[in-house]
């Protein structure tokens, strides 16, 4: 007797009594036997495709997933979303589809669950928006879910170290600046990722692999494999036989990602001195199950968090390293012990986070993760900032960063291109706060990453000497003092559209605060003048997306999320 009821599962409507003859025809059409009709099916997206290698192997792991679901007695149904890959958008007017895809890929794997009635979702993914795209669709749909991360690529070799694609992009910066010859560019460019996989380095897409691990949706253990690693079949197969478990004894998603998940999830992406992104995602990810989880919950909890793993680009190591050194159920085994997370939640395991904990032994001889009682910092690699300049939030990393206070006078862009330009140029004067602005969701439209700007000014030395802050977002791979998610944006009206060129700009990562040191009645005045501007977007995706899309304290949402719901799709 199956231990699976399909009359209460969501295939039915697809599968089960006489009036679903001709949807059975289909599935006869395609190889499919009686018995695998009768069996709970199980969906499986992929986030593959040829774009770039943080997606390559992600098609062939979601195929041999399906062995996993077959032998816990469910029929697999794999189908592919969408990606667009950060490191090739960067830099250019691509960047403005990067977050829009995050919610492209939750709507696409939403419609195909709804419209082919799925009992359970398992989702393969690699590159940064690609990730927290998977685990919204998981919490919208709440169908038991399990996230699977491809694993990131293996460090590139150069002059016999460690070298990630980030060193790259700040070789241009050096070559602009004449210190880099354009023969050692090429050379470094053809090294520096040496296969498949997402980025090395603790940049969003580790940062949110972390993630999954840590808010109970990812198997213990299973995303700092790097994707060449044979490893990676058994934990597609494991996550196959294991979503089988949490149908038969119907675990969602909403029932393991509880608001202290969330928590314990903030407190991971603080301790390895994670990307930035993590506070836009969070809270995107709340709003699918009805948590109020915003930017500054976030940033209260990163604030009292020990920063704990020494990761590029703040620190030395790569992911490689970290999962080498016990992953990242090691760095939370010193994290529950020191007392900064809640063991309570659930996961995917169908134990406790702190049950699963509790099967993990410290390894004193890695070098990566420290304990709490002796961390890198004190406090987080992640801070959040309020102010005059902020009223709704910001956020920089100020992991690896030695300087935390910053004032000067402002140097204002309308967009990344002109900054960028001035950058390569050498026109930024040391002492400088670059404000780019018009860059946020609705501005840009899409919220750009800074990456090719900020890595030029390291690569020219230039990192410590200039602030820069945006409405729009940094890549996990950014450093330096780089404050991003500015609110309101520019394109509201925020006082970030005020700034004039010379007008000081202060900033505190200690006492968390950044303002603009202008006189009320002068940004009054230059409230009155201000007029709203009109993007190049004014049809497509983009545009739908500038139209409908939230502010970033909320993650940047376009739709109302579980706390308008009148019913969930799991429950049809």
């Amino acid at each position: 007797m199956s231990r699976f009821d399909k009359s209460k599962l969501p295939s039915r409507h697809v599968s089960v009594g006489p009036e679903r003859a001709p949807h059975r025809s289909y599935y006869y059409a395609m190889g499919m036997s009686e018995e695998e009709i009768a069996q709970p099916f199980v969906a499986i997206a992929s986030a593959g495709n040829d774009s770039a290698p943080c997606n390559t192997t992600l098609n062939a792991q979601a195929d041999i997933c399906r062995r996993g679901v077959e032998e816990g007695g469910g029929t697999p149904r794999r189908f592919n979303t969408i990606t667009v890959t950060d490191g090739i958008a960067m830099g250019h007017q691509g960047m403005k589809s990067s977050l829009v895809s995050r919610e492209v890929i939750a709507d696409s794997i939403e419609l195909s669950v709804r419209g082919h009635c799925y009992d359970a979702l398992v989702g393969f993914a690699g590159c940064d928006k690609s990730l927290p795209g998977m685990m919204m669709a998981m919490l919208r749909l709440n169908v038991p879910s399990i996230f699977v991360y491809g694993g990131s690529i293996l460090p590139g070799t150069w002059k016999g170290g460690d070298v990630t694609v980030v060193d790259v992009f700040e070789a241009v910066g050096q070559h602009a600046a004449g210190n880099c010859p354009l023969k050692e560019l090429t050379a470094l460019e053809k090294v520096a990722c040496p296969g498949h996989g997402a980025c090395g380095g603790q940049f969003t897409a580790n940062t949110m692999a972390c993630v999954g691990e840590a808010i109970g949706l990812s198997l213990p253990n299973s995303n700092m494999a790097p994707a060449p690693y044979k490893s990676r079949e058994e934990i597609a197969v494991a996550a196959g036989r294991q979503v089988m478990e949490l149908i038969a004894h119907n675990l969602r998603p909403r029932d393991i990602c509880s608001r202290a998940a969330f928590e314990n999830a903030a407190r991971v992406v603080a301790a390895t001195g994670g990307s930035t992104n993590a506070a836009l995602h969070l809270p995107a990810m709340a709003s699918e199950c009805g948590i109020a989880f915003d930017l500054f919950d976030v940033a209260e909890i990163f604030k009292s968090t020990p920063y704990i793993a020494d990761l590029k680009p703040g620190g030395r190591y790569v992911a490689k390293d970290m999962h080498e050194a016990g992953g990242v159920y090691m760095l939370m085994k010193t994290l529950l012990d020191g007392g900064f997370l809640d063991p309570e939640p659930l996961t995917v395991t169908g134990k406790s986070l702190g049950e699963n904990i509790e099967e993990v032994t410290w390894n004193p001889d890695q070098k990566i993760i420290y304990e709490v009682s002796n961390p890198i910092t004190p406090t987080g690699g992640v801070v959040g900032l309020r102010g005059s300049l902020a009223p709704e939030g910001a956020i920089v990393k100020v992991a690896g960063m030695t300087r935390l206070q910053f004032r000067g006078p402002a140097r204002v862009f309308d967009c990344e291109e002109d900054a960028f330009a001035a950058v390569e140029a050498r026109d930024i004067a040391e002492g400088s706060v670059i404000v780019i602005r018009y860059e946020g969701p609705k501005g840009g439209p899409g919220m750009r990453e800074m990456l090719s700007t900020t890595a030029a000014l390291y690569g020219q030395g230039m990192g410590e000497k200039v602030a820069l802050i945006t409405d729009g977002r940094f890549s996990g791979a950014t450093r330096g003092f780089c404050i991003g998610h500015v609110g309101p944006e520019a394109a509201d009206g925020g006082p970030i559209a005020l700034i004039e060129d010379g007008d000081t700009i202060a900033i505190d990562a200690e006492a968390g605060t950044i303002d603009l040191d202008v006189a009320e009645d002068l940004l009054e005045a230059r409230r009155r003048d201000w007029k709203p501007r009109r993007n190049d977007y004014q049809s497509g995706a983009l545009w739908r997306y500038a139209r409908n899309v939230g502010p970033a304290v909320r993650g940047a949402v376009t739709h109302p999320g579980a706390e308008s719901e009148t019913h969930v799709f799991a429950d049809i």
